[in-house]
This record gives C-alpha cells, sequence and structure tokens, in this order.
C-alpha cells in the first residue's frame, strides 16, 4: 500500500452491467488541464508547425462533459476514433514564448471486467486488419530479438487461453523486472537483460510478448489523478505520467491491463485488482494513438530533431471537484 499521511474509508457502491459484462464503482468529477509552455533549448524556427495533443476518451468509465482550449484556439481531428486538439503556428522560433492546451471536465469511475478463462474458450480469430496494426512490431518493440523471443515462449508455456495467456505473460515479467524511474524508454531487449524497467519499459515490454503470442494489444494512458478523493477543489498536480495497455478479445472488445502498480514483492503473488481494470485516478487519453506529434508543412517532424521535450515545458494539473451520485442503471 502507497505511505499516507492520513487514510480517507468511504462507503462503495457500485453498479453490473450485466450485458457488456463489467462493474462501475465510485467516481468523482474532476477538471484536468494539460498545457504547454514554450521554452525552446535551442535555436529552432520551424514554419506551419501543426502541434496535436490527444484528448481525453469516451469510454465505460469514463465520461468527457466539457473540453475548451487554453492560451489559444485549436481546431479538433479525429484520429482512429480518438479526439486530438490541433495547434497551428505560422512559424515557431526559439525567442517565442507563449502557453497553449487544453481544460477537461471529466466524469471518471472505477471499472472491473468480470471475464472468466471458461468465458473466452471459443473466440474467434483475429481479423486481418487486428494482425496488421497490433500484432506488427511498430513501436521499437525488438520483437526480432532472440531474448525476447525467448522470453515469449516461457512466460505463457503450454497455455492457450488467452487470460491465462496474459496473467501468465505478466506475472512473468513481473517477475523479471523491478521498478524503477528512468531517463528514457528502452526497446524490450535492453530492459529484459538489465532486469529494471519505468512503467513505460514494462508496457515495452507486455506489448512484445504478448504481440509475439498473437494477443493484440495497445499502449493507453496518459497521466494518474493523485489519489487523494478528500481533498476537493484543490490544485494537485501528479509526479509523473504513466501508461498501461489495453488488449483485445475478439467478439468482446478491449480490455485495460495496468503495467506495474501491482509489482510489489518479489514472486508474487501478485493482486488482480488491475487486471481487466483501472481505479477512478486513472484518466484515458489518446487509445492506440501517440499523446503529442508534431508536423511542419505537413510533414513529421523527426524527433531526433527536435522533439516535444525540446521545444517546452509540461504542467498538468488536477481538482477533484465532487463525488459522483451512485450509478442507477
Amino acid at each position: 500500500m502507497t505511505k499516507r499521511d492520513r487514510t480517507f474509508i468511504h462507503p462503495l457502491y457500485f453498479y453490473y452491467n450485466e450485458a457488456d459484462r463489467y462493474a462501475l464503482s465510485n467516481g468523482f468529477l474532476m477538471e484536468m488541464s494539460y498545457v504547454e509552455e514554450l521554452s525552446p533549448l535551442d535555436e529552432v524556427e520551424i514554419e506551419n508547425l501543426e502541434w496535436r495533443i490527444a484528448l481525453p476518451s469516451e469510454t465505460h468509465r469514463q465520461k468527457v462533459r466539457q473540453i475548451s482550449a487554453v492560451g489559444m484556439p485549436f481546431t479538433e481531428e479525429i484520429l482512429e476514433g480518438e479526439r486530438v486538439a490541433v495547434f497551428k503556428f505560422d512559424r515557431l522560433h526559439a525567442k517565442e514564448r507563449r502557453i497553449f492546451g487544453w481544460k477537461a471536465l471529466l466524469e471518471v469511475r472505477a471499472i472491473k471486467y468480470q471475464l472468466s478463462p471458461r468465458d473466452v474458450e471459443r473466440i474467434p480469430q483475429l481479423s486481418p486488419e487486428f494482425e496488421a496494426k497490433y500484432l506488427a512490431d511498430n513501436d521499437n518493440l525488438a520483437m526480432d530479438s532472440e531474448i525476447v523471443r525467448s522470453a515469449a515462449k516461457a512466460a505463457i508455456g503450454s497455455e492457450t487461453n488467452v487470460l491465462r495467456q496474459l496473467l501468465s505473460i505478466r506475472n512473468f515479467v513481473y517477475d523479471r523486472l523491478s521498478y524503477g524511474i528512468r531517463p528514457h524508454i528502452d526497446t524490450p531487449d535492453i530492459v529484459l537483460r538489465r532486469g529494471i524497467g519505468s512503467c513505460g519499459e514494462y508496457v515495452g515490454v507486455l506489448l512484445a510478448l504478448a504481440r509475439l503470442n498473437g494477443i493484440a494489444c495497445r499502449t493507453i494512458g496518459r497521466y494518474k489523478c493523485p489519489a487523494f478523493a478528500d481533498r476537493k477543489d484543490v490544485p494537485m498536480e501528479p509526479d509523473f505520467n504513466h501508461v498501461w495497455l489495453e488488449f483485445y478479445i475478439p467478439g468482446f472488445g478491449w480490455v485495460p491491463m495496468e503495467s506495474n502498480p501491482d509489482d510489489i514483492q518479489e514472486r508474487g503473488p501478485y493482486p488482480l485488482r488491475f487486471f481487466m481494470g483501472l481505479a477512478w485516478y486513472h484518466v484515458e487519453i489518446g487509445k492506440g494513438i501517440r499523446f503529442q506529434s508534431l508536423k511542419s508543412n505537413g510533414e513529421p517532424l523527426n524527433k531526433e530533431e527536435v522533439s516535444v521535450g525540446t521545444l517546452a515545458i509540461n504542467h498538468v494539473r488536477f481538482t477533484i471537484l465532487e463525488e459522483l451520485p451512485a450509478v442507477s442503471r
């Protein structure tokens, strides 16, 4: 358990959606803001810059009441079903200073999907489109390296059930890795050799092992509200960003799986609270797409030459406004 200076004890309310096989529990109305402060580290001049930032998603557990611009207006695009804010600059130069971003009013609840291995014994095959998109090494996953391929085989053994496979992969990764904050994300082969990884590196290893075993999956995140449900109307800042993953069950849909918060003791046993579940403080932004991207004159910018991190400083704030009423239907 997280060490705290106080404990919040509160009644638990929940609602079970039998048709879609998930349960919702307590939730909150919160305001989240994401703002970039332009502060280029190097001399830079970019013509016709388009700066894209993903917006919060609509899910079973998260509803977007309102989104507004901060600092400068944006246009909105839909990318793979997700909303994206597009900020446009005619010319960005090193001495330019401004802030820009978005503010969202969100309803967030805890969710837990109610599926057992028996429920997924006879699922359909993945479609060719899903295989091409969600089984590919399209994010530097080192899936052709020997150490990653060997780990993928060892992780599931002879298991054939998709839920048991995912749980075996998760436990295998928890056994092999210890958590550590890193300045950048290395590829899964390096992480497995090192034995220490950040949440993003845990996700990379989980993605690689799952995809090599034919399980479609994608990343999701991007932040967690500080878990102080009793601190209403107080702006709070998360310590760092966070990512986890979703895996796809043909015939059912996408299901969440946390990357590393349950890796709390050596060799387990590991809890199941975030296997097919998320807490109220998880905020889902940009499912399966990049959180931010840059284009100049319509072409993607090479991140080795210029990146978001070298152009701006981000500011993230959460304010819990009120508790949501219990779900009745």
